[in-house]
């Protein structure tokens, strides 16, 4: 969609979730109570997601989501509108957070699109900024899903990236131009082997796609696998930095990193607001380690902002925005 330039270097961006606002809450109540079908609920939604592009345009972020307000959970929104997903109990995620995690009983296979109309939704009044295409990826599914069918995790794994493609060609098919596979299972079990079961997935993922590839990992010990994943199908790593006080930047340096990067400088269990010289900082320190240039550094949060109040995740972006437009003049 033409009309809006991204900066050349370091652009600003989002990982996906924000704070769900109230008519997305609605919309959700009355799904779960049978009051509405799907394609009302997403119409229900879309109040929802104008006030979250709204606040991204008012914190001048340039590459966009919807804010995932039809999403309750990364993995249950997609296993709900998957063939061959039926839905669990309540199991503990950490905290008092829960959910209800998904039971593989059949063939997994793409039925219709998932997340099209919401993202349509919100490209439509993004002022021509870009909006991500954002999906949970098959590892993630994978590892939090019990699987009653299969009985073999590499089958699974790969009927569920060829139904995760599927959605990306419907995407791509409409003129997206970044598409984001979020994978924040892969950090909690560090092993080469399982790094390289998601790189076969992402190959069927990604192979021949014509749009930034982006793979978003966050919260776990990555510096563990960073060499496994280096050689990916992906044009870019998104990856959390702040709440771990930028403990990758050595790793990165040390296994020649040349990718793009989604840099994270806003952490999102923090209430605290980052000031801008804070975020400014960190830019700094990514820079002056020098392993990639500006031109290769998308500045974004650690992760989705959908656990922080509403206000919080305005200002924390705005700063950020402002952070990275003083970075541009020094870099």
């Amino acid at each position: 969609m033409a009309g809006y330039q991204v900066p050349r270097k370091f652009p600003t961006t989002v990982v996906g979730s924000y704070p769900k606002m109230p008519p997305a809450e609605e919309a959700l109540k009355k799904r779960r109570q049978g009051i509405v079908g799907e394609e009302e609920f997403h119409r229900l939604a879309r109040d929802a997601i104008r006030m979250v592009v709204e606040d991204y345009l008012w914190a001048g972020v340039d590459i966009i989501s919807d804010g995932e307000q039809t999403r309750e959970d990364m993995v249950v929104y997609f296993a709900e509108r998957l063939e061959g997903y039926s839905i669990g109990d309540w199991v503990r995620v950490f905290d008092n957070v829960y959910f209800r995690k998904p039971v593989v009983t059949g063939k997994v296979e793409w039925r219709q699109p998932m997340i099209i109309d919401d993202w349509e939704y919100a490209r439509s009044i993004s002022q021509g900024r870009p909006v991500k295409v954002i999906l949970t990826g098959p590892y993630t599914m994978l590892e939090w899903s019990f699987d009653l069918h299969y009985g073999d995790r590499r089958e699974l794994i790969f009927d569920l990236a060829r139904a995760i493609r599927r959605e990306i060609e419907e995407a791509i098919a409409r003129g997206a131009e970044y598409i984001q596979v979020d994978e924040p299972a892969l950090s909690t079990r560090p092993f080469r082997e399982e790094a390289e079961l998601l790189k076969e997935a992402l190959e069927i993922v990604f192979k021949g796609v014509q749009a930034k590839r982006i793979v978003h990992i966050c919260f776990g010990r990555l510096e563990r696998i960073l060499p496994y994943i280096l050689d990916y199908p992906v044009d870019q790593f998104d990856l959390e930095m702040k709440n771990s006080n930028f403990r990758l930047l050595p790793y990165l340096k040390e296994y020649g990193y040349d990718k793009e990067l989604g840099f994270g400088v806003v952490d999102v269990h923090s209430f605290q607001v980052e000031t801008v010289d804070e975020i400014r900082e960190a830019i700094d320190r990514l820079m002056k380690a020098d392993i990639i240039g500006p031109e290769k550094v998308y500045v974004d949060p650690d992760c989705g902002l959908k656990r922080l109040p509403r206000e919080i995740a305005r200002e924390k972006l705005r700063n950020m925005v402002e952070a990275a437009r003083i970075a541009r003049e020094e870099w």
